[in-house]
């Protein structure tokens, strides 16, 4: 049993009594000011003691927090087993065959051979179906490109006028046929205006993959492309006059230009004045 008692001068008597005979048996005598001090101290260590418990012992796996990071960890740990178990069984898999091999339990593969008549009739056989295939490949391509010959005919056989020059920049790429590069490519400055080389009319505008945009034109002879042109001023189905502006560029990519003359290819730096 225990009591606190109070005397005159304001100091606290904390007493403790037996139940039975009430004979004290530990007393303890503090001001107002210690006993708030006992107190707080009392709350101190009980805190201290509580956070020791919860670091330092699997009491904290009780706590909210800590439980998801264990079950994580038991995760990745029962991945990882899964993974050496597998690693283990393909190691000695990988030995056994070794092992069998050194003590020629193995039997090697064997192929049976064929014999000289045979080789040679597979070989003839061989060479025909190649002949064969190779002549029907010939007649397939030469059929197939028999029209696209009209590419390279002399550009001096047609009237192409001279043009307007679509751009200001210099020429660093020039087209060449026979490697199935028909564009001429202009390296020009930011904002740089792309001008019609004719009068004629926008026939297509397209996006690229690159975020720039194609134009066609159709002139009277002719069909303009201009390739990695940045911003399109004009939209399809619009008349347009020689030197007019139908876009900009924006000096990142170069300026590429066609020119067709009824389906076969003319050299844009031949008809255009640079």
């Amino acid at each position: 049993m225990t009591f606190i008692l109070a005397d005159k001068r304001k100091r606290y008597r904390l007493a403790m009594l037996e139940d039975t005979t009430l004979r004290e048996v530990f007393h303890l005598r503090v001001s107002l000011m210690g006993a708030i001090g006992v107190i707080a101290l009392s709350f101190v260590l009980l805190i201290v003691l509580l956070s020791l418990l919860i670091m330092y012992t699997p009491v904290r796996n009780i706590l909210p927090g800590y439980s998801a990071s264990l079950r994580q960890q038991l995760v990745q740990e029962t991945a990882r087993v899964d993974s050496l178990q597998a690693d283990l069984t393909l190691q000695r898999q990988y030995l056994d065959v070794i092992k069998h091999l050194t003590a020629g339990d193995i039997e090697t593969d064997s192929v049976r051979s064929l014999d000289s008549v045979q080789r040679v009739e597979r070989a003839q056989i061989l060479e025909q179906l190649h002949n064969d295939a190779t002549a029907a490949f010939q007649e397939q391509y030469e059929l197939k490109e028999r029209d696209r010959l009209l590419l390279f005919d002399n550009i001096s056989t047609r009237a192409v006028p001279q043009l307007y020059r679509p751009v200001r920049g210099a020429v660093v790429q020039s087209p060449d046929p026979e490697e199935h590069r028909y564009a001429l490519s202009v390296r020009t400055a930011g904002n740089e205006p792309v001008l019609s080389v004719m009068r004629g009319n926008i026939v297509l505008v397209e996006r690229a993959e690159d975020n720039t945009f194609t134009l066609v034109l159709q002139h009277a002879p002719l069909v303009s492309v201009y390739r990695h042109v940045t911003k399109p001023a004009k939209t399809p189905g619009a008349a347009v006059e020689a030197g007019e502006a139908i876009g900009t560029t924006d000096g990142k990519k170069d300026l590429e230009i066609e020119i067709w003359n009824g389906g076969v290819f003319v050299n844009p730096g031949e008809v255009i004045v640079w």
